[in-house]
């Protein structure tokens, strides 16, 4: 395995150090946690440090290897630069279609993880290696790329409308939209 380049180094010991953090100062996790704009508990800040906190110790595990298993790669192809572009905009489309999401449904629960950002990355090396054979854990069977992000992209679109289920399937979607725009944008940039 090459080791991982400065970028997704930077953001996992980040994000597992927050954990770290805020499993000893539980209270302060308050300031940072993506809240909805109509709880009076918005900071325009949160629109990025909510993808730093995570609400278990399995959740960090999970967005941790997706950015173990993606980022990577994907530094390395594009470098640290272009790299830190799709992750800011995952994480930022991520966060805005969760805040519309909450509204509509009218929820005052708080949104953490950096999910929005893996499944930018996610939906990246999709576009990128199409025809990449990865095996997911679940289920483990070989596929290609592609077709793993439109299976991964339709579950979620579905397990989207399950408002009990405590994930923030549509910001998980707003990150995959996220990425593709601005990779779409860098795509029709150099057809000029």
């Amino acid at each position: 395995m090459p080791p991982l380049p400065p970028v997704t180094k930077a953001f996992l010991l980040a994000c597992v150090g927050f954990f770290c953090f805020f499993e000893i100062f539980p209270r302060l996790e308050i300031w940072f946690a993506l809240w909805p704009v109509n709880s009076g508990l918005f900071l325009p800040w949160q629109l990025l440090t909510y993808a730093f906190l995570h609400g278990s110790f399995t959740h960090l595990l999970f967005n941790m290897l997706g950015l173990w298993m993606f980022g990577g790669e994907l530094e390395r192809v594009w470098g640290p630069k272009r790299y830190m572009m799709i992750l800011v905009a995952s994480t930022l489309t991520a966060a805005i279609v969760q805040l519309i999401f909450t509204f509509v449904i009218g929820t005052d629960a708080p949104t953490v993880g950096a999910s929005g950002a893996i499944f930018g990355l996610l939906l990246s090396f999709g576009m990128l290696f199409p025809n990449r054979i990865i095996v997911p854990l679940i289920p483990p069977i070989p596929m290609k790329a592609k077709y793993f992000v439109a299976i991964y992209g339709g579950l979620e679109l579905l397990l989207g409308f399950n408002r009990g289920s405590g994930v923030a399937h549509f910001a998980h979607l707003g990150g995959m939209l996220g990425a593709w725009l601005l990779i779409r944008h860098w795509r029709s940039s150099r057809r000029r």
